[in-house]
């Protein structure tokens, strides 16, 4: 058995920012394996997002960014279950990144179930027609399409986009684990990317 040292538990506690007792049983649980003991919180914050995903988010916050330069500029709306929630520390700091990431990233949409019907069609058409010479099967073709439209949701859908400040998380990530850390159901519920020119 490894020794669960408090330097590790600070060493998880700074890379996750969860508890420092969620870190202490996670190190336990993994037998000392950082990487292990990450797997293990992403998880437990997975199901606490799951059972909160139900819940009412009538409170939160709408944050502004403007960028160094003033030529592009987020407006954010994030929705939580309580006024409390909305001005901790967490929140800001997290609506604080979120602009950062919508300003540097370009997404179009919140989620995919948002995306325009006729623009998702434009770009499957397209894609269609790139596949059409390849003289693959069918079945193939299919599969290769829908690759290329979760990747177009990826690169368009702000909760599918990897996260700018951490690549091995996406947004959704992000919000799950922030979730889990504040205990109420969180959304990212609209916002608006500003650029000069554009």
């Amino acid at each position: 058995m490894a020794e669960i040292t408090l330097e590790l538990i600070q060493k998880l506690r700074n890379i996750t920012s969860a508890g420092m007792m969620d870190c202490k049983k996670a190190l336990i649980e993994s037998n000392g394996d950082i990487d292990e003991a990450i797997t293990i919180l992403r998880k437990k914050g997975a199901s606490i997002a799951a059972k909160r995903s139900g819940n009412e988010t009538s409170e939160g916050l709408v944050h502004a960014y403007i960028h160094p330069g003033s030529r592009i500029g987020v407006l954010l709306e994030v929705n939580c279950e309580t006024d409390f929630v909305a001005r901790t520390e967490d929140m800001l700091e997290f609506v604080k990144s979120m602009c950062l990431h919508i300003a540097a990233m370009k997404p179009l949409y919140v989620r995919p179930e948002e995306v325009d019907p006729k623009f998702l069609e434009h770009e499957r058409s397209i894609f269609k027609e790139q596949l059409a010479g390849s003289g693959k099967p069918e079945k193939i073709i299919d599969q290769i399409l829908e690759g290329k439209v979760k990747k177009l949701y990826s690169d368009i859908c702000l909760m599918q986009q990897t996260y700018v400040k951490n690549d091995q998380l996406t947004i959704e990530d992000v919000v799950k684990d922030l979730i889990a850390k504040l205990g109420e159901n969180i959304k990212i519920r609209r916002f608006a990317r500003f650029e000069l020119g554009a």
